[in-house]
């Protein structure tokens, strides 16, 4: 944002109007502003960021309301005026009034507003100290006051001394605050916590319902070995049914649902990923800032979450890496077969020696349907070249129809539907979207698990999917770009050949028909995890 102090009577005002609104309908003159700190709120009643906003907006406002040098300037983004009316009702400030939607267009168009809820903060002189407004006010509400960088420093500051001092309740507690409740609604002292491991689990109920019911599992185990092993759920649920149906299910405590202290736990722990768990010990400290994959792969074998635990876990890995069969992964108990085209049941005993390629799948998955012909292709081909070759189908369809249609269609094997062991392969592989290939070689051993794109980049010929063969083709693609070259007359330039005329690399790209879908079949961030960005479908 450029270095100008704007007046306040020409950026907010028009030829014919010369003041701002209040939901009464009164009218103040803008000079009144003159000196103040101005917020102009850039929000709209059909916005659903802008509506969770507007509370935390309100709150810091009132707050503030007290030094009398604070004002904050709603410009409506609302499409007709009663939208305009019902929103501006609950706040409590100024607005551009709804008929002047030619100030709020060059507002919006002066300060380069392409997201809304957007909040810039002007001083008394008509600086611009931030842009970035709704992410201060959510992390730090009235305490940012008066929004200057070099209060904002202060308490980015003030932020890292806390980190090096942290303590289990100067995480969780508030100035109003020093509890947390049982899910019947009693207020458990965050003192009774301390000396403890203590996870904080941060979730929303749709997405993690799975993960809780490993996370479950792994909190009974810890604790009936005698361990003292606690939990504190942190929702990011906004709604209070959904919260009290989440937790009740729980027999851990919970932060209260839409707590002051939410927003800065999002911020101080940089969370990115749900779920998350992170791991403070007894000493108040964070262990670890999130194990949810290792317990997924893990269970409760990965208490108490610390570094010596997880050099532990790495070597365990290793090992398991190194003694990976066929028979290791594919049998759990009497579940020993796969099934062929008419339900009959093929010994796992019967793969062993074969190159196979684990096929992650689902009929529901727009990119599994695009993809299999082309693995079909390839499947044939092979086939005729190495009949110790196969494919098992691992499905992730809702119903055995959908899957008994789409297996119909393929020429391989697979796991019968709902099967087990496919959440223990899904686990083991990290699956995150489908399609995916998981080759396995001869031994047992996982020797790619990116076949998919191998076998998109170069069909059949990259069998058996090996560093070795992907080595061979690469070499091979060489030595022709090369030969071609001399027969031009062109000297070959490895830079050339690596990189473009503008000097930015290219990068093969498949068709949007072969993106990847989730694995669970959902492809709606708002009833999932899973977030797709054109290429790929990955967890939110």
């Amino acid at each position: 944002m450029a270095d100008v102090n704007y007046n306040l009577e020409s950026l907010l005002s028009s030829p014919n109007r010369d003041f701002l609104v209040r939901n009464t309908a009164d009218q103040v003159k803008i000079s009144e502003l003159s000196g103040k700190i101005i917020a102009l709120y850039f929000s709209a009643s059909w916005c659903g960021p802008c509506r969770r906003f507007t509370p935390e907006l309100i709150e810091t406002y009132n707050q503030l309301s007290s030094q009398n040098d604070f004002e904050v300037v709603f410009v409506s983004g609302d499409h007709d005026e009663e939208s305009f009316k019902g929103y501006f009702s609950k706040m409590p400030w100024l607005a551009i009034p709804f008929s002047d939607s030619d100030t709020c267009n060059r507002l919006n168009e002066l300060f380069d507003v392409n997201t809304i809820p957007h909040l810039v903060i002007l001083s008394g002189s008509g600086k611009v100290l931030t842009d970035e407004g709704v992410s201060i006010i959510s992390e730090y509400a009235a305490e940012a006051y008066p929004f200057t960088p070099e209060r904002i420093k202060e308490l980015k500051q003030e932020e890292e001394r806390a980190k090096k001092e942290q303590t289990l309740s100067s995480i969780l507690a508030s100035p109003s605050r020093n509890f947390v409740i049982s899910k019947d609604g009693n207020q458990v002292p965050i003192s009774e916590l301390e000396g403890n491991i203590v996870g904080l689990y941060f979730y929303a109920s749709v997405p993690c319902a799975e993960f809780t019911q490993k996370l479950l599992e792994v909190y009974h185990k810890v604790n009936e070995c005698g361990e003292s092993f606690k939990v504190v759920a942190i929702s990011l649920e906004r709604d209070e049914d959904a919260f009290k149906r989440s937790f009740e299910g729980m027999p851990w405590v919970a932060l209260p649902c839409m707590d002051k202290k939410l927003s800065k736990l999002v911020s101080y722990f940089e969370l990115s990923a749900l779920p998350t768990l992170v791991i403070i010990g007894p000493d108040g400290k964070t262990i670890h800032p999130n194990v949810a994959e290792l317990i997924e792969e893990h269970g409760a074998q990965g208490y108490p979450f610390t570094p010596e635990k997880l050099l532990e876990l790495e070597e365990i890995n290793k090992a398991r890496l190194e003694s990976q069969t066929l028979e290791s992964i594919l049998v759990e108990g009497d579940r020993d077969f796969v099934i062929g085209k008419d339900g009959t049941k093929v010994p796992v005993s019967e793969l062993v020696g074969k190159n196979i390629l684990l096929y992650f799948s689902a009929h529901w998955c727009p990119p599994c349907r695009a993809f299999l012909p082309k693995l079909i292709e390839a499947y044939h081909e092979i086939k005729t070249k190495d009949n110790a070759f196969e494919v098992i189908f691992i499905s992730s369809d809702r119903d055995e129809v959908s899957f008994q249609e789409f297996f119909s269609s393929m020429p391989w094997l697979a796991l019968p539907f709902g099967d087990e062991r496919k959440r223990s392969l899904s686990s083991r592989f990290k699956i995150k979207g489908i399609p995916t290939l998981i080759a396995l070689g001869p031994s047992g051993k996982t020797v790619a698990k990116d076949a998919r794109k191998l076998l998109m980049d170069h069909g059949a010929k990259a069998y058996p999917f090996t560093a070795e063969r992907l080595k061979e083709i690469e070499e091979g693609i060489e030595e022709v770009t090369k030969e071609a070259s001399v027969e031009d007359g062109v000297k070959p330039n490895k830079d050339e050949e690596e990189h473009t005329e503008d000097g930015s690399d290219q990068v093969a790209k498949s068709d949007k028909d072969e993106e990847e879908d989730p694995e669970d079949g959902s492809d709606q961030v708002a009833k999932s995890e899973w977030v797709c960005d054109g290429e790929v479908c990955y967890k939110a």
